[in-house]
This record gives C-alpha cells, structure tokens and sequence, in this order.
C-alpha cells in the first residue's frame, strides 16, 4: 500500500495543509456526514457514466464494480455515524468538485476524458486525505479509513487508465490543468469546512 500512496502522493500538487487537518478533528461529526455525501456521489458518478457511454465495456465495468464500492462505503460510514449519534443530514455541496468540474470540456470525446481526469483527480485526494487523518483519528475511525486506501487507490488508477483510453493516448495536458486548478482548491482558504475543502480559517 504504500507504493500506492507514494505513486498518489507524486501525482497530487501538494499536500493536504495542516490547517485543514486541524479543522477535520474540530469537526469529526461533520467530516462524517460530508463523506457519506461524497461516498454517494462517487457511486451516483459512476452509474451516470454506464448510463451515457452504453458501448464502452471497459468503461462499463470498471464504473460498476467501483459504484457498488462506493455505496457499500456509503453504508459503512452510515453505520458509524449510527453508533456515534450522528445524524445523516443535507449539506452544502463543497466548492472542489464543481470547481474540478468547470474545466470539463462540453463534446464528446474531450468531455469524457475529462470527466474521468477528474474522477482520478478527486479518488487520488481522497485516498491522500484518508492517510493524512488516519494517524490522529480514534481506533475504529482509523482502522476504517485505513481500509479505504486501497479500493480509492485502484479507483484512481481506474479512472486514469480509462481517461487514456478514451483519448487514445497520454492525458498529462489535461491532468496538468486539472491538478493547477485543484492546487488552488486544496491551499486557498475555504469559507465552510468539508471532507474535500481548503483550509478553514
């Protein structure tokens, strides 16, 4: 596993801030409930790619085995928060994803491969952030984030070598300009905190 890490921590534009870290363990009953939502968007993600691209097989499976993935750990972090009394709620979406998003090319086949650039992008700075809190978390927390490494690691990779694919070669133009903008995203100062925001001051 840590191969996997160094290759996430090499591909990613920094590190996760201190500061953040810091506003994780203030707020561990929200970063719970952000990472439920994220959880559930990863799956939702990879089901509306099945939808929209029906011919590509690759595609198909890689993006079915990771949604059940992804919302059987919805269900995990559900069952914490459970035991820990803390209740599933509605939140603001964080600024990361949409602000991933807004580089994202409009036609078929640029579309595509952004979209999965990002997909990388965000399962890379998941997993990045899993390793980062594990050591200051509880036992229990930290023995489940722990476990997320590996499938966000492979989910990582799984989304790169399909944006290649799908570009019928290298991506590292559209990564770069995908990991300036996530950079600014991770460092910049955030006005809410959530499991994929900047720093809260």
């Amino acid at each position: 596993m840590n191969e996997a890490l160094q290759e996430i921590h090499d591909f990613l534009p920094c590190r996760t801030p201190q500061q953040w870290i810091d506003n994780a363990l203030a707020n561990q009953d929200l970063m719970l409930i952000d990472h439920a939502h994220c959880e559930k968007k990863a799956a939702s993600t990879a089901l509306s790619l099945m939808y929209r691209y029906v011919d590509n097989t690759d595609l198909l499976n890689k993006m079915s085995r990771l949604a059940r993935e992804e919302l059987r750990h919805f269900e995990q972090v559900l069952a914490i928060m459970k035991k820990r009394g803390v209740t599933y709620d509605h939140l603001t979406p964080a600024r990361y994803a949409a602000g991933l998003r807004q580089e994202v090319r409009a036609e078929d086949p640029g579309r595509l491969v952004d979209v999965l650039v990002v997909g990388a992008i965000i399962e890379a700075r998941s997993c990045e952030r899993f390793a980062t809190l594990a050591p200051h978390l509880d036992d229990k927390l930290a023995d489940f984030y722990n476990s997320l490494l590996k499938s966000e690691a492979r989910h990582y990779q799984d989304y790169l070598k399909l944006a290649e694919q799908a570009n019928g070669g290298p991506v590292d133009d559209r990564v770069k300009a995908f990991l300036d903008i996530e950079h600014g995203l991770i460092t910049e100062p955030d006005i809410e905190f959530r499991f994929h925001s900047g720093p809260v001051q």
